[in-house]
């Protein structure tokens, strides 16, 4: 198991820019694979991005292709996302996740991943 702990979160105006981190314990962080999900008000739990555990590959859901960067330091046991131009339709709480799955074909899968932090609250205003 890995302990997952976010920070970074809060208040932007559209348009603005926000790096959220993601600092672990616990296992060796870096043979996981590491996920963001968000949560908007009144909807399911989605996929944002995703980092491999050994190649340094991303994958990004479409809504946030070309805005938000995923990135990992395995000497920092910390992931982080970047998040730039954002829109209101971004205000969500995000969660940070990690698996030891070695299937990059399912990363953007909730059920994929079995450590999760508790999330924190993104609100861009408009």
């Amino acid at each position: 198991q890995v302990q997952l702990v976010e920070s970074g979160g809060g208040l932007v105006q559209a348009g603005g820019s926000l790096r959220l981190s993601c600092a672990a314990s616990g296992r060796i962080f870096s043979t996981y694979a590491l996920g963001w999900f968000r949560q908007g008000p009144g909807k399911a739990r989605e996929f944002v991005a995703a980092i491999s555990w050994n190649t340094g590959d991303t994958w990004y859901a479409d809504t946030v292709e070309g805005r938000f960067t995923i990135s990992r330091s395995n000497a920092g046991n910390t992931m982080y996302l970047l998040m730039n131009s954002l829109k209101p339709e971004d205000t969500a709480v995000y969660y940070c996740a990690a698996t030891s799955s070695r299937y990059s074909a399912y990363y953007s899968a909730r059920g994929t991943y079995d450590n999760w932090g508790a999330g924190i609250q993104v609100t861009v205003s408009s």
